[in-house]
């Protein structure tokens, strides 16, 4: 009698799983290039359980890992289009349609910690000013979730600007490559998924690649023996953007959810990757691997130069222009820039 009401019970437990799969009010189908198994994938799992589990079920959240829909750079305009609902990789895949992405995507001699970036967002204008050109587009932008500055990795000291002379690195195509070639750098433009070949038969000499944990994890310092840290010149910011009519579906509590959710994800986001590249440092830095922490003198001329060539994308369309006054203000405001 008492295994029939146990397989009484799994049954009714069953049923009760699958009909509440199917009472979601609202679904949303977003995309990110993560993998699930990163750290940055399992921190987008816990934002998609946060979400359904403040909803009561009412909102299910169908993800889509390691861009198995779309190309990452395709994942915008898949959300916009209709063919997925949101875009979980970053804005400055978007460059293409407007230069004004780059400075929502990876501002370059900006701010020196995610909190600083997180500030201009909520309390410096930059969620309306962002939003102003992502409405543009049919997508709202949500948030950010930034995992701190990345850190240069080199088969030669970089210890400040004079170390960029002549020094021939992998670079993203962009921004990046007029400000580093201005100080003097050989930028070379190639895939991310080429860089340890590159760095092993001496094709450059050193790489902009990610965050120091994830360096480490690509093998990098099994082949050079520098690296700058704590990291000042790229920054990225990952976002999740929705397509416009999709977001002004959702009633106001399901809205506040996804925000509340989308702050917890920016705050653990920032908090996990603090720790995990301050571990790598310790183990970098035992294995004999030099660490360069550039002075506040050396961080200023990087800015200099990098807000030089800010100033040249500005003028390329109104929204660039209005997104780097929006952020040059705010960085005067930080006592960041003069």
């Amino acid at each position: 009698m008492r295994s029939l009401k146990i397989a009484a019970l799994a049954a009714a437990t069953s049923v009760f799983a699958v009909s509440s799969a199917f009472s979601a009010e609202h679904t949303l189908r977003i995309q990110t290039h993560y993998a699930p198994e990163t750290v940055s994938g399992k921190l987008a799992q816990q934002f998609v359980d946060d979400v359904e589990t403040m909803s009561g079920g009412r909102l299910d959240i169908e993800m889509f890992f390691s861009a198995s829909v779309v190309k990452p750079t395709e994942t915008f305009d898949a959300a916009a289009s209709g063919i997925l609902d949101g875009d979980m990789t970053g804005g400055a895949y978007q460059t293409g349609k407007n230069p004004a992405f780059q400075f929502v995507g990876d501002i370059m001699g900006g701010y020196d910690t995610p909190w600083q970036q997180y500030a201009w967002f909520y309390y410096g204008g930059g969620e309306a000013a962002a939003n102003e050109l992502y409405n543009e587009y049919n997508m709202q932008l949500i948030g950010w979730w930034i995992y701190g500055q990345e850190s240069m990795s080199s088969s030669r000291p970089i210890a400040g600007p004079e170390d960029l002379k002549d020094w021939k690195f992998r670079s993203p195509p962009g921004l990046e490559t007029e400000i580093f070639a201005n100080l003097g750098a050989k930028p070379v433009v190639m895939d991310f998924t080429e860089i340890f070949t590159a760095l092993e038969t001496k094709i450059i000499d050193g790489a902009d690649a990610s965050g120091l944990a994830n360096n480490v994890g690509l093998g990098l310092y099994d082949l050079v023996s520098h690296a700058t840290y704590p990291g000042f010149h790229s920054m990225p910011s990952d976002h999740l953007a929705i397509r416009k009519d999709a977001w002004d579906a959702l009633p106001e509590d399901l809205q506040r959810i996804i925000e509340v959710a989308m702050q917890k994800l920016a705050f653990q986001t920032a908090l996990t990757f603090e720790v995990k590249n301050n571990e790598a440092a310790a183990m970098l830095r035992e294995k004999g691997v030099t660490l360069h922490d550039w002075s506040a003198e050396d961080r200023a001329t990087f800015r200099q130069a990098a807000q030089q060539a800010w100033q040249g994308w500005a003028e390329k369309t109104p929204e660039a222009r209005a997104l780097v006054d929006s952020h040059t203000t705010f960085l005067k405001t930080l006592g960041l820039v003069q």
